[in-house]
C-alpha cells in the first residue's frame, strides 16, 4: 500500500512539473503581445503649454467600453488628430471630462496620470493598430 502511494505521489508530482514546463514553453513561443488599439499620444499643445504629452491608453478604454460610448455619445471623431481637445473643454465636461470628473474616473487635478509621456513624443498612435479603422493612422 505504501509503495503504491509513493508511486502515485511520484506520478502526480511529475505530471504537475510537466504542466508547468509546458506552460512556460508555450509562453516563450508566443509572439509578443500588442494592444490591438494601441496608445494614442497627444502632443499638439501639451509641451507648448509646459506639460508632458498625454498618453491615452485606447486599448484600456476599449476593453471596458464599446466604441459608441466615446465615438458617438461623447463625440470623439474616429481619426487620430481630428479632435480639438483642450483642457478648458475637459474641465467643462467635454471629451475626456465626460468621465474624468472625479465621479466616474479621476479628475483633471491628477495631471500626471494623463500627462505622462516623455518630452518630445510626436502625436500619433503607438503599438498595435490592426483595427483597419476608417482611414490610415
Amino acid at each position: 500500500m505504501k509503495r503504491r502511494r509513493n508511486c502515485l505521489s511520484f506520478l502526480i508530482r511529475h505530471v504537475a512539473q510537466l504542466f508547468v514546463f509546458s506552460g512556460a514553453l508555450l509562453l516563450l513561443t508566443l509572439a509578443p503581445a500588442q494592444a490591438e488599439y494601441g496608445d494614442v499620444v497627444l502632443n499638439k499643445r501639451a509641451e507648448k503649454a509646459g506639460m508632458r504629452p498625454v498618453i491615452f491608453p485606447h486599448w484600456f478604454h476599449r476593453i471596458r467600453f464599446k466604441c459608441n460610448v466615446c465615438h458617438s455619445e461623447i463625440g470623439f471623431k474616429m481619426r487620430a488628430g481630428a479632435n480639438d481637445i483642450r483642457m478648458a473643454g475637459i474641465l467643462n465636461g467635454k471629451f475626456c471630462g465626460a468621465c474624468h470628473n472625479n465621479q466616474i474616473a479621476w479628475g483633471a487635478e491628477n495631471c500626471h496620470l494623463c500627462h505622462s509621456g516623455l518630452p518630445g513624443l510626436k502625436s500619433g498612435i503607438r503599438g498595435g493598430n490592426a483595427t483597419d479603422g476608417p482611414g490610415k493612422w
